[in-house]
């Protein structure tokens, strides 16, 4: 197991996608973009880091769990993949999109939070590594 991850359907996914650019500085994890059928986006997460968290309706969780098999298409870093494109391409081995992070924004962007769109909840937030350390950002502040 490499990673877990995240679908989100049509322009929801899109938005949520352009969110989190933002909301990184430009740098948001791996994430992937299906061109044909329901026009998907994959969020690539720690492995080990979809179980435990109660995902917003409109969020399909793909991980190891206990007698499943998950399918999450993963276009090639070079050449055309179509219908498969990087929304944003892996940077480094071991970042990934914050699960935190990702949550909060998709209550904002599909609409189910209760608060303001745009205002991503306060907690501390840290990304689990898949050693499960703690890294830190490009300041050197924990994530």
């Amino acid at each position: 197991m490499q990673f877990d991850a995240v679908r989100v359907d049509a322009e929801d996914g899109r938005r949520l996608a352009e969110v989190m650019e933002s909301l990184t500085g430009g740098d948001p994890g791996p994430i992937v973009q299906q061109a044909n059928g329901a026009r998907s986006t994959y969020f690539f997460l720690p492995v080990h880091t979809t179980r435990r968290r109660v995902w917003p309706p409109g969020m399909t969780v793909f991980n190891a769990a206990s007698a499943a098999t998950s399918y999450v298409p993963v276009p090639a870093l070079n050449g055309h993949t179509w219908p498969l494109t990087w929304f944003a391409e892996p940077t480094a081995p071991g970042r990934f999109v914050h699960p935190l992070l990702l949550r909060h924004a998709a209550l904002d962007v599909l609409g189910r939070s209760g608060r303001p769109p745009g205002a991503v909840a306060s907690e501390r937030l840290q990304e689990p590594r898949v050693d499960g350390e703690v890294g830190a950002d490009r300041t050197g502040r924990p994530w």
